[in-house]
């Protein structure tokens, strides 16, 4: 009979994580969709957005660490906002330190960007304690070694931007 019982909590278990996955995944989607719709833009390019219209011109390397990225996948993403005109580099007087900022159009179109799924994620992940963090790392990691993903490239969710250092490269 405890077997039978075991087997059958299992299975509620395996259910409740597949609808947790599923209901992230839906969210994650659904959120890509809108901004796609809305203003053509990826949700990478969206969330960059949003940072920048809550600041000052801002360096490349504090736009990577609040958002939890590599600098170079940061820099893919400025670029392709560049190129429509949505966001601006500039260049300190001294010339070294450059700082994107948004253009008067990327600002107009900031306030049509809908709440962004992974600032929630990063707001709720950093209330929680440090172990409760690796818990779920490591139960993250354990489900992409059974999807045999352990070794994928991290692409921003529904981006064709990976998380990877510069130089490194998605085959």
């Amino acid at each position: 009979m405890e077997a039978a019982e075991s087997t059958g909590e299992r299975g509620n278990e395996v259910e409740r994580i597949l609808d947790c996955l599923r209901r992230v995944v839906h969210v994650l989607y659904g959120h890509s969709r809108r901004v796609e719709r809305l203003a053509g833009l990826t949700s990478a390019q969206a969330w960059l957005i949003t940072m920048l219209s809550r600041r000052d011109p801002t360096k490349v390397s504090d736009l990577s660490r609040d958002m939890h990225l590599t600098p170079s996948a940061v820099v893919r993403i400025v670029g392709r906002l560049e190129e429509r005109g949505l966001v601006v580099r500039t260049r300190s007087s001294k010339g070294h330190r450059v700082k994107v900022a948004l253009t008067h159009v990327g600002m107009k179109l900031a306030g049509r960007i809908p709440e962004i799924p992974q600032e929630l994620l990063l707001e709720g992940l950093s209330e929680i304690s440090p172990g409760r963090q690796r818990a779920i790392s490591e139960s993250l990691e354990f489900l992409t070694r059974i999807l045999g993903a352990g070794e994928v490239a991290p692409l921003l969710f529904f981006a064709p931007v990976a998380n990877l250092p510069a130089g490194d490269r998605v085959d």
